[in-house]
């Protein structure tokens, strides 16, 4: 095992590899010397009801062009059938799964500013399908095939920390709910992967600049930085001021793949972190060199002016 492949030999499944940190992380681990399976649903012939151009085969591609192993797999994992199929596969090829990343987020189901008795029952049941149940069914194949040998680690990617959530509403029932509760079911995991050499814990990137985000803001990797700090002391504008705190995937993934080759991991066992701190810790950064601490600058925002706030003091 090299320093430059420190995963080498283990077996990785990320879930919602088709973009954003799932396709970060699954590059990540391939780089580090893992073998991956990537799941989506969205293929070269059918995109899923998100409507995004990006596949998981592309994912694959990607990692296969930068010299790495993947295997792009689609599966919906609100089917309990396909997910089964899926990990009776990697048993079958690999006979052995390391590293589990639950990544599956359903953001593109939220509906903001709607109170519960206005919410549409349905619509609110598909986001909390989709960001929580999808864990919860992969984790239930998949555990018994993670614990045959000591040292599997799962990661449960969510929004927000355990510390930032408890004291914030995440601005809808369903979405406050979803997101809390796969940072429980990290650390319930924890608590019975520990008997088995496993390790489980939450992790929630900072603002995530992913290709979604960029869009909805209407910016690209060029022009996100200038169009945020343009926006600074004015309300309701796109991208919001805090826009200027935002990271790349490529920062959680990093710190990720620090944490999957630390032999002391069992530490973070049911712990909830963030990217920030992960890369502080393990002394990675994002793509240009920084360290953005998103969370405590979103929460500083809270109580001190945008105008009088240096963002250089929380990159």
């Amino acid at each position: 095992m090299s320093h430059e492949q420190p995963l080498e030999g283990r077996i990785a499944l990320v879930t919602g590899a088709t973009r954003g940190a799932g396709r970060a992380i699954a590059r990540e681990l391939a780089g580090a010397g893992a073998e991956v399976y990537c799941t989506g649903r969205s293929t070269d012939d059918s995109p899923s009801d998100y409507d995004r151009r990006e596949t998981v085969e592309e994912t694959a591609r990607l990692i296969a062009d930068a010299g790495g192993r993947a295997h792009a797999v689609v599966v919906d994992h609100l089917d309990v059938g396909a997910v089964r199929a899926l990990v009776e596969r990697i048993d079958r090829e690999q006979g052995a799964l390391d590293i589990l990343v639950n990544d599956i987020g359903g953001e593109a189901y939220v509906r903001f500013g709607i109170p519960l008795w206005e919410y549409d029952l349905a619509e609110g049941a598909k986001l909390f399908d989709t960001g929580f149940t999808t864990h919860l069914h992969t984790s239930h194949s998949a555990l018994p095939l993670l614990i045959r040998r000591p040292g599997g680690l799962v990661i449960e990617v969510t929004d927000g920390t355990r510390e930032y959530n408890r004291t914030h509403y995440r601005e809808t029932v369903f979405l406050d709910l979803t997101k809390t509760a796969v940072d429980r079911l990290a650390y319930a995991q924890g608590h019975e992967l520990a008997p088995h050499g496993g390790t489980a814990l939450s992790v929630s990137p900072g603002w995530l600049r992913s290709e979604m985000m960029l869009d909805a803001f209407g910016v690209s990797e060029e022009t996100w930085r200038e169009a945020a700090a343009a926006n600074r002391g004015t309300a309701d504008a796109m991208p919001p001021y805090e826009f200027v705190i935002s990271e790349t995937p490529t920062m959680l993934a990093r710190g990720l793949v620090a944490l999957a080759a630390d032999p002391e991991r069992s530490r973070w066992n049911t712990r909830s972190t963030s990217s920030f701190e992960l890369a502080e810790h393990y002394d990675v950064t994002d793509l240009d060199g920084s360290r953005p601490d998103a969370w405590s600058f979103i929460t500083a925002m809270e109580t001190t002016p945008a105008a009088e706030l240096d963002v250089t003091e929380y990159r």
